[in-house]
């Protein structure tokens, strides 16, 4: 379903032309270019994206792993980003 999902916004995005960006759409009785109305639709999206990471993280509980850098752990980044070594695991 997820990647259901991301292939209808591709789908919907990809045959979009440079013209179609400054089109006008209204949402909820507002109006917003074609490219304002993509950029309120992702910002939406990361949301819920955000949403369904603290219920799976709620779910988990203490088996809960980061997916990014695990709190406390924020110093121990930096001197590998400062070494060269963040994009290695």
């Amino acid at each position: 379903m997820w990647n259901d999902g991301w292939q209808r916004v591709f789908g919907a995005l990809e045959p979009l032309t440079d013209a179609d960006l400054s089109r006008t759409v209204t949402i909820r009785g507002e109006a917003h270019s074609v490219m304002q109305a993509i950029n309120r639709q992702l910002a939406h999206y990361a949301c819920h994206c955000g949403q369904i990471v603290l219920l799976a993280k709620h779910f988990q509980g203490t088996g809960w792993k980061s997916l990014s850098i695990p709190k406390g752990k924020s110093a121990d980044f930096n001197k590998r980003v400062t070494a060269g070594e963040a994009s290695q695991r």
